[in-house]
């Protein structure tokens, strides 16, 4: 075993604290499962106070619903235990779903509601006149395990949030900035495919860990506005790099040179990104102003390389304006921590509706291997009249449960499994032979620190984090689900049996029909992409571009992994869902612009109709139609924004638009030609 550090023996320490008071007040009030409140510490317990304090009162308020619905429930369904049974499933399997959709702590609400109903529920079918009273124990066992974790996490050397954040936000920033240094200097196609692989997936864990920031014990919970704010601003940086990066390819097509003056710009743009916290806010006002300079103007005349030359100036004006403001958030943060106040202005730039990924099959899928893993274990409890099938039925609940949001929860229900075996022989140790022979409670304590202490040191490291813990319920989860003073070695083999099928049935079941292959993961994730690029181009109103974007980054982080994991990467799905995260920007530029351009949208509105038609199609996983026709409403619409003669700054926008649309779906096309200047008077 490798030593432990001194913030893991802080956490082990502050988990075994948390575990003993709460089993010090439940011993104390005369609870009759007093190990519940232990096993729940242990359960609640996280490396970082704020994440501990986040789901807790979510956990509490899932508890307290849980085991409401139990005392309406089971009074009313005593009499039959099938459809007792039944309402237990549909229950537990509605419950499942809910916390699968929902990706932030909050899931944990819906969780707790489920396989709360289910402890409470099955230990009380035999005695169904008692089941207040062992709603209200398991309620008061779980909510001191849950009250004692919080106290103490909190209290006791509360571990901040901010090392680990502040780490994995510097780290986003630098991938992003390695990105727009490999782009801007023209690095290799290997080198960029890392990091935007990188950098994605370090958006995704920064947007969920950032969710326990506002409950945070230090000076970080007031930097959450920032911290969010500034997540956005790295979020938005990847659309527009690679933005840059296509036009830049389109510029230099054929072997043509950019032009002296923006190979100089994009010079300069790169060494002040690569300054780092050094680079200056009077620095992005130079650049931004010698970037407008060489915009060219965009009128009936303007030809397709003043296009693609006005769409980079304008993607790279972008670019420095929101690494600019990654900048001065990340300021604001340091300033904040050190307790300085936060300039209000930026804090509004924080997206307060930003949207995570939703996949419904995967949670619909969850809730149905959740509910046949019970039912199945119900049907030989109430077949064989087992005593302890109650045991089986809830142990199916909670592994359905933990394991619901992942795609295979094979191999995590087979390691719980296992490790809930292995930990069998050190329950029978002290159930059977150390705590008959102790008779004082500080004699427990003593007589289970040592064991508590390393599995809370493993419990701390993130490559045992998952072994560790099935040890744990499995260890004290004996201890909570028998009764401590009566046990002997029949009830306790008929017990871990009773477990172990429980746990065993549920992975059967998700490997029947629950698991979901890498390969249409990704589909199912690249479908979704293409839905969302269907309303977008559908949408009679102009949609909320921070929250398209969060999202589909969101999916993009989501798709990576499972990408690396597909068996075929020539598919179809293995397409650059970059270039649909572009597409998606420039098509909500579109839609917010078009209402100032009355007079092209004519031109508009159909391609648009086409835009839609064609992501409804990619969603059946057919082609797409990039016909010809196609290609010349793109052209028409180009044209006739260009030719319109009013509000400036639309037109601009609505080019730079049309020509990512364009490059997009046909990059190798010919180039865009405009009307010969004596037809244009005549249309106009």
């Amino acid at each position: 075993m490798k030593l432990p550090t001194l913030r893991e023996t802080i956490f082990s320490l502050q988990a075994y604290l948390s575990a003993v008071l709460a089993l010090y007040v439940a011993y104390s009030m005369g609870l009759p499962r007093p190990f519940w409140a232990m096993t729940t510490a242990y359960i609640v317990a996280q490396p970082w106070s704020g994440a501990v304090r986040s789901k807790a009162l979510y956990r509490l308020t899932g508890t307290f619903v849980g085991s409401a619905v139990t005392v309406y429930m089971v009074p009313q369904l005593s009499n039959s235990p099938v459809v007792m049974v039944a309402a237990m499933v549909v229950w537990v399997g509605v419950c499942l779903y809910l916390s699968v959709l929902d990706r932030t702590p909050r899931s944990y609400l819906f969780m707790l509601a489920g396989y709360t109903a289910a402890m409470i529920g099955f230990s009380s079918v035999t005695e169904p006149s008692l089941v207040f009273d062992t709603a209200l124990a398991r309620v008061e066992e779980i909510c001191l395990g849950i009250v004692s974790a919080t106290l103490v996490h909190s209290i006791v050397l509360p571990q901040g949030l901010a090392p680990t954040l502040l780490q994995l936000l510097d780290k986003a920033v630098r991938g992003a900035r390695n990105w727009m240094h490999d782009t801007l200097s023209g690095q290799t196609d290997e080198q960029k495919d890392r990091d935007r692989r990188t950098l994605a997936n370090d958006i995704t864990q920064l947007r969920l860990l950032s969710t326990h920031v506002p409950f945070d014990t230090g000076n970080l919970r007031w930097t959450a506005g920032a911290v969010r704010a500034m997540q956005d601003q790295v979020a938005a940086l990847t659309p527009i790099v690679s933005a840059v990066e296509d036009r830049m390819l389109a510029l230099q097509a054929d072997g043509q040179a950019l032009p002296q003056e923006v190979s100089a710009l994009l010079r300069d743009i790169s060494e002040w990104i690569n300054a780092g916290a050094l680079a200056t806010h009077e620095d992005a006002l130079r650049l931004r102003a010698e970037a407008a300079r060489l915009t060219p103007a965009i009128d009936g005349r303007a030809t397709w390389r003043d296009a693609l030359l006005a769409s980079l100036m304008t993607r790279l004006r972008e670019l420095i304006d929101t690494y600019d403001q990654c900048l001065a958030l990340r300021r604001d943060i340091r300033a904040g921590l050190q307790g300085a106040p936060l300039r209000p202005s930026r804090a509004r730039r924080v997206s307060s509706n930003t949207v995570l990924h939703r996949d419904r099959q995967l949670a619909l899928l969850s809730a149905l291997a959740a509910g046949v893993a019970i039912s199945i274990c119900s049907a030989f409890w109430i077949g064989t009249a087992w005593s302890n099938g109650g045991s089986a039925a809830l142990m199916a609940a909670i592994a359905s449960c933990i394991f619901a949001s992942q795609d295979n929860p094979v191999p995590g229900i087979m390691q719980f499994l296992t490790y809930t075996i292995y930990s069998i022989p050190l329950s029978a140790l002290y159930l059977l032979g150390i705590m008959p022979a102790i008779h004082s409670f500080e004699m427990l304590v003593l007589a289970m620190l040592p064991t508590a202490f390393v599995l809370g040191v493993y419990i701390s490291r993130p490559a045992t984090v998952g072994k560790a813990m099935a040890f744990v319920f499995g260890f004290v989860g004996t201890l909570a689900l028998q009764d401590t003073h009566t046990a002997d070695i029949v009830s306790f083999i008929d017990a871990q049996i009773a477990q172990n099928i429980g746990v065993a049935t549920a992975a059967i079941v998700a490997a029947l029909f629950r698991t979901v292959s890498a390969d249409r993961s990704a589909r199912r994730i690249q479908a979704a992409n293409w839905k969302e690029l269907e309303i977008l181009a559908s949408s009679p109103r102009a949609p909320e571009r921070h929250t398209y974007a969060a999202r589909m980054l969101d999916r993009i982080g989501l798709l990576q992994p499972r990408l690396a994991l597909a068996k075929r990467p020539d598919d179809v799905v293995a397409a650059d869902a970059l270039k649909d995260l572009r597409v998606g920007r420039d098509i909500t530029e579109l839609q917010r612009v078009r209402r100032h351009l009355p007079m092209a949208e004519a031109t508009i509105a159909p391609l648009l109709a086409s835009l839609a038609g064609f992501f409804r199609a990619r969603q059946a996983w057919q082609p797409g139609q990039k016909t010809p026709e196609f290609l010349a409403q793109i052209d028409r619409a180009l044209s006739s924004v260009a030719s319109t003669a009013q509000h400036e700054g639309a037109r601009a926008r609505a080019v730079v638009a049309l020509v990512g649309i364009r490059r997009a779906f046909f990059p190798d096309a010919p180039d865009y030609q405009p009307p010969h200047p004596t037809l244009e008077g005549q249309t106009s």
